[in-house]
């Protein structure tokens, strides 16, 4: 007998196999890392900008070469640390698909043995055992879906926060010479 708490998940596996499990643990990791990255948005990063404005404003060189490539150096070091993550919720995206082809064929073979072991062509064991064949494929894709939007988005961001962040320098200097 199966705790309560793990009667969902045993359902799960029922109706879709044991692949369903790994998506459920790759979807489990991309949220937490997207999760990780609204949190390190809101707080961390928007203090480490501050940081670095605060540092820019107080430098008394602004306009010579090796400030300014000391600029873009602090800049692409502060977007570096939110585009960290990127290739990662990549990669898990990308794998979502995969695992829900791996399971679907998974399942599908075992249709077919079972279909061959019965020697009768029972045409609704056979539509079961594809309904749950396919239901991988459909988690799968859901989660890589998700995670797509996400990632296309975070990506936005950090193209809007690079820009804005080489603005805010910029008229930071401007008020301070004002």
């Amino acid at each position: 007998m199966l705790p309560l708490w793990l009667e969902p998940l045993a359902r799960l596996v029922d109706a879709g196999g044991i692949i369903l499990v790994g998506i459920a643990g790759v979807a489990a990791l991309l949220f937490s890392l997207a999760l990780e990255r609204v949190l390190f948005f809101r707080i961390t990063y928007r203090h480490a900008r501050r940081a670095l404005i605060a540092c820019w404003t107080a430098r008394s060189d602004h306009l010579s070469w090796s400030a300014l490539t000391l600029r873009e150096a602090w800049t692409r070091e502060l977007i570096a640390r939110l585009r960290r993550p990127l290739p990662w919720l990549k990669l898990l995206v990308g794998l979502c698909p995969l695992l829900g082809l791996l399971g679907t064929v998974t399942g599908m073979i075992a249709v077919f043995d079972s279909l061959a072991l019965s020697d009768t062509g029972q045409a609704r064991a056979m539509a079961d055992g594809v309904a749950r064949a396919t239901l991988p494929t459909l988690a799968g894709m859901a989660v890589a879906v998700v995670g797509l939007l996400f990632t296309s988005r975070l990506e936005q961001i950090i193209r809007r926060e690079d820009q804005r962040l080489h603005d805010r320098l910029a008229r930071a200097v401007e008020k301070s010479h004002a």
